[in-house]
């Protein structure tokens, strides 16, 4: 805004100068009378152009008032969305308003299993951070929060959604190679699924995608341009996926293993924006305390995908993974990392996912996930399967707004046998 009232500035006073300057030189060449005249209106131009340029000013200072800006200057944006989803589903769950499996067994209280209500918590606030130089290299910054850290232990907690960090780093991006440091998406799972259901939790968790954010420092190098080749390496904070107090951290049997969790990924990629597309195979490597001096691992090989036929069909896949106690990274193994006698629990899953976009305002798309663990490793109450089949519309007409709607079918089966759910989502929302 600066940039462009200094331009107009610019602009005005130079068709001021443009304007007196053939009065100047008429006035030269014309008789003493006609000179007054002259620089009477010569005067008359110069008293204008003062006044609009005093107006300018004062615009200039009021906007230098009005604007956020950072204590180095450099460019601050703030982003995010004003999400209401109201829900509906017919079977017991796990999270009732944005669910990831069936619970067995389901209610015996003589109740209804289903439910329905709605919730404003995975609503989104980020501040993003640019245009700055450090070690010869573009640094950025970017700090995502939601609300959707869970509820206080009151009678009206369930509207006094906790704020939570999603992701926070900083980064640094050379011609080819870039550092990043801070709580970002894993290396082996660089795409989210398109939700507004599942924002909170993304879609598919439990059922093939290991998502979750951790704490990492990545090195990215990059050749080539159409197509480019890249190879990613992470050292990550490492997690078990258990649960934490209130308020104190306590160290699971990953962080005691004083020894990160390290992936690496090589992909290929071609295209930009909506239309970029990449191919990616991951791995993935951990190590978990036990009693005595002996580790366990966790592990896993990835694959990924990301195909866009220009900018209305886009194809998304990722996981197709084959690995072992994988519940710290997002919910492998349906969030069961060990099993019989505490042995890592085997797994395999993915996640599928085709968007299509006729027109700007409109996507309609479907997806397909799913975890299996080897049910040899499991007790006889455990998760044996778990598969998640969504579809989804979503509306842009314009400003910011969104309304849409979304279906999911829910499959967990035990030793008993499969149990399932329909879920239901109307949502709408405003980005800013």
């Amino acid at each position: 805004m600066i940039r462009s009232t200094r331009i107009r500035t610019v602009s005005f006073l130079t068709v001021a100068l443009l304007a007196t300057t053939p009065s100047l030189a008429k006035a030269q060449n014309e008789t003493p009378r006609d000179s007054t005249a002259a620089d009477t209106s010569l005067a008359e131009r110069l008293e204008r152009a003062e006044r609009a340029l005093e107006r300018l000013q004062r615009q200039m200072e009021e906007q230098n008032q009005a604007k956020v800006s950072s204590r180095l200057r450099n460019r601050v944006e703030l982003s995010g969305m004003v999400l209401a989803n109201g829900f509906s589903n017919n079977a017991r769950v796990n999270n009732t308003d944005n669910p990831q499996f069936v619970l067995s067994p389901q209610d015996t209280t003589g109740l209804p299993n289903a439910a329905a209500g709605g919730t404003v918590r995975q609503s989104r606030i980020g501040l993003s951070v640019s245009g700055s130089r450090a070690l010869g290299a573009m640094l950025s910054a970017d700090l995502q929060l939601d609300f959707y850290g869970g509820q206080q232990p009151s009678a009206g907690g369930r509207t006094f959604p906790l704020p939570r960090i999603r992701t926070a780093f900083a980064r640094l991006d050379w011609a080819h190679v870039g550092l990043l440091i801070g709580q970002e998406t894993q290396v082996i799972s660089p795409h989210t699924p398109s939700s507004f259901a599942a924002v909170g939790i993304p879609e598919f968790t439990d059922a093939g995608n290991l998502w979750f954010w951790l704490p990492q420092a990545r090195l990215t190098a990059e050749i080539g341009t159409s197509p480019r080749v890249g190879l990613q390496w992470a050292a990550m904070a490492p997690n078990l996926g258990t649960a934490q107090t209130s308020f104190t951290t306590v160290a699971d049997s990953a962080e005691k293993s004083q020894r990160p969790f390290v992936q690496s990924r090589v992909y290929i990629g071609w295209g930009d924006g909506d239309a970029e597309s990449q191919i990616g195979f991951g791995v993935h490597y951990g190590w978990i305390a036990t009693s005595g001096d002996s580790l366990l691992t966790s592990e896993a090989l990835t694959a990924d995908l990301r195909l866009a036929l220009g900018e209305k069909v886009l194809l998304l896949a990722e996981g197709f993974y084959n690995g072992q106690a994988l519940a710290g990274l997002g919910g492998g193994g349906i969030a069961q990392s060990f099993g019989l006698n505490g042995v890592p629990v085997n797994t395999r899953g993915g996640w599928v996912q085709l968007n299509l976009r006729p027109t700007f305002a409109w996507e309609l798309g479907g997806g397909y996930g799913m975890d299996d663990p080897d049910d040899t490793d499991l007790p006889a109450t455990g998760r044996l399967k778990n598969v998640i089949i969504e579809g989804h519309l979503h509306w842009k007409p314009g400003g910011g707004l969104t309304i849409g709607a979304a279906f999911r079918r829910l499959t967990t089966t035990y030793a008993t046998g499969d149990l399932s759910a329909n879920v239901i989502n109307l949502f709408s929302g405003v980005s800013f």
